[in-house]
């Protein structure tokens, strides 16, 4: 062989490998995700809204979400950290007892495509094995770090049994100077039976303030989906065509 043709062959090479690892990440536009891939966007049941909330636990501000939902007969789905669910097991323990559902959302919120993959491996497994210990049974759901998937998440998430997720609405709390009212106005553009919707019961990687609007937006969200006669809950629903059922009340956790 050539060198010319050698190099050429190596580079076809790199580009390939290349693909694999960051392709997934198209999945990451909203747009793209909606029309060519709405069961990763978390499309289901038209008559039904998922409900789903990232980079938790927080005892600060978690069990806020909690009771509130508690207060209006709501589950969902809390895709949580490892390393915020290690500094409050029992949290997360609460959480799964009192209905909700509990997915993978890494161990840490680190972007995806710019790891190795044996650090998405290690990252993946720590914080699914956290998740089986602390709730007694295999989480369903992965969620990736901002939403951007790579090669070696997908082909981790198959191999422990996890559904990628990402959303079709969600709140940009993070967003400066949010309220709760910028936040459902967001929230309510995206809104319609059958998405999957995204806030955080955290602010961990949000500026100060984040968590505030996002739990001041939910009452008017569920609000919004009650007129408009959709059931909310959690994706598990959302996939089977389940009702919402009714849940437990959480203590809160000092």
């Amino acid at each position: 062989m050539t060198r010319p043709a050698a190099f050429g062959l190596a580079a076809a090479g790199v580009a390939a490998l290349a693909v694999a690892q960051a392709g997934p990440g198209i999945t990451g536009l909203g747009p793209v995700r909606l029309r060519l891939f709405p069961r990763l966007a978390g499309q289901g049941d038209p008559g039904h809204v998922a409900l789903t909330f990232d980079d938790g636990p927080d005892p600060d501000s978690t069990p806020q979400f909690a009771e509130l939902l508690a207060a209006r007969q709501v589950r969902a789905t809390f895709f949580v950290l490892g390393r915020m669910a290690q500094r409050a097991p029992g949290l997360v323990a609460e959480l799964a007892a009192a209905g909700h559902e509990i997915g993978v959302h890494g161990w840490d919120h680190r972007y995806l495509p710019a790891r190795t993959p044996g650090a998405v491996r290690s990252d993946l497994h720590r914080a699914t094995d956290l998740i089986a210990r602390l709730t007694g049974r295999p989480p369903r759901f992965f969620r990736p770090p901002y939403g951007v998937l790579s090669g070696p998440a997908l082909l981790t998430a198959r191999n422990l049994g996890l559904t990628p997720v990402l959303w079709g609405a969600w709140g940009r709390e993070w967003t400066p100077g949010a309220t709760p009212q910028s936040v459902h106005a967001t929230l309510a553009a995206g809104l319609a039976g059958g998405v999957t919707v995204l806030l955080h019961d955290s602010g961990c990687t949000s500026p100060p303030g984040s968590w505030q609007a996002g739990l001041g937006a939910l009452p008017l969200l569920l609000d919004d989906c009650a007129a408009r006669g959709l059931r909310v809950g959690p994706l598990g629903a959302h996939r089977n065509g389940e009702g919402p059922g009714r849940i437990q009340g959480l203590r809160r956790i000092s």
